[in-house]
């Protein structure tokens, strides 16, 4: 099918389709929103379909009871799920083949009070792997990531809550160290994307293969780069310290809303204060905010008010910080305003100080400070910076980045 054959999914009447067409419509409707995840959700008489688009839920469309079954059915078929299982949680995966190229679906199902819900990862293999200068750092942060990931070894740790684009900064991190130089070995649930250049291994938990085994195994390898997906637990958190220190550069991620805390986080699961205090490299600490489409983005001029942008005047490039940018509405951004989403990260490197205040056991509010003197910019100021490029409006850092982050009164 052309392009020129697939219909707007807003004029398709769903019920007139059979399953594999409705299937095949709303993937393409999600697709071509960039949506993150594909949604089925069982209501008492019908089934909700909807996406996270930009890291907000909309729904597509409503589908009777019985059609929603149907479709759930067709999902199960093609993922390889038991269709008769509606007890007991699944997972699938769907290669979908579509007229631009293929859409890779993970497809988790769980039952509900009124039926199965099913939710599905998208990863489209069109949109490829972002350079590690396209996920949105400022120059300086740029030069600071280059510079840890030169090093030898050591342990650098990206953090935020689930949905930041954790995954996509290690990718990036991965992308500019495979030289062909490094032997690059990743501990992973669920790979992603395949890296040619690079020994990727999955967790299979029903196995008995986890983080942690695997892990054990890898340092056996003679790696000269592990990215750990995630730091779950008191062994891999150990592991990874003690090869971070043992002429291993180690990559993981962990969940903390701010860089400082990461600290907090893996000391919580009972790194040694010695050998973390050497090993650290450094933490990434990053949100995702929805850029402002660029073709109908509305400037305010804020001339008469320079206080605004006060705080990062010096970080803003001549002609920048008169004007406020909000969101418009055109054919490009479907109305909405925003296109895509990009990054603002927080980046702590790791001098003599704040070694010292981490071998110390200190609070993560020391490390921030000592971290902002050092030359750290935090969320407040990084997400200030990209209003005043008119990259994002101050309405979406206020929605994405939690106000006590922003120094506002809560």
């Amino acid at each position: 099918m052309s392009t020129q054959e697939v219909p707007d999914f807003r004029a398709v009447d769903l019920a007139e389709l059979p399953p594999q067409e409705v299937c095949a419509s709303i993937i393409r409707e999600a697709v071509a929103l960039r949506a993150s995840d594909l949604f089925l959700l069982s209501e008492e008489n019908s089934l909700k379909i909807g996406v996270r688009n930009m890291g907000r839920f909309e729904q597509l469309a409503m589908v009777s009871r019985e059609q929603g079954r149907h479709l759930l059915n067709y999902f199960k078929s093609v993922a390889a799920m038991d269709i008769a299982e509606r007890r007991r949680p699944q997972e699938g995966r769907w290669i979908f083949e579509s007229e631009h190229g293929a859409v890779d679906l993970r497809i988790n199902i769980i039952p509900t009070i009124f039926g199965e819900d099913l939710t599905a990862r998208l990863l489209d293999r069109r949109m490829g792997l972002r350079a590690l200068d396209a996920i949105g750092v400022t120059k300086d942060d740029y030069h600071k990531l280059t510079a840890m990931l030169a090093s030898p070894s050591g342990l650098l740790l990206v953090t935020g809550p689930t949905g930041t684009g954790k995954t996509t900064t290690l990718y990036a991190s991965l992308q500019y160290l495979n030289t062909g130089t490094r032997k690059i070995h990743t501990i992973e649930d669920p790979i992603e994307y395949a890296l040619p250049g690079i020994r990727q291994s999955q967790v299979h938990a029903k196995l008995g293969i986890d983080f942690p085994e695997l892990l054990r195994n890898i340092l056996r390898q003679a790696p000269d780069v592990i990215m750990i997906g995630e730091i779950r637990d008191e062994e891999t958190a150990h592991t990874a310290v003690r090869a971070a220190n043992s002429g291993h550069l180690v990559l993981a991620t962990l969940h903390s809303p701010v860089a400082a805390g990461a600290i907090q986080s893996i000391r919580a699961l009972g790194a040694n204060p010695y050998f973390l205090s050497s090993g650290l490299l450094g933490v990434i600490a990053q949100r995702l905010v929805r850029m402002l489409c660029p073709n109908c983005r509305v400037a305010y001029d804020i001339s008469e008010s320079p206080e605004t942008f006060a705080e990062i005047q010096s970080l803003l490039e001549p002609g920048l910080g008169t004007y406020i940018y909000g969101p418009g509405g055109c054919e490009q951004c479907r109305h909405q305003g925003y296109l895509g989403r990009i990054g603002v990260f927080e980046i702590m490197t790791f001098n003599r100080q704040l070694r010292k205040l981490v071998l110390d056991a200190r609070p993560a509010e020391d490390l921030q400070a000592a971290a902002i003197a050092a030359g750290m910019v935090e969320f407040r100021r990084a997400a200030m910076l990209k209003v005043a490029q008119g990259i994002t409006s101050m309405e979406e850092v206020l929605r994405e980045l939690p106000a006590e982050y922003l120094g506002l009164e809560v």
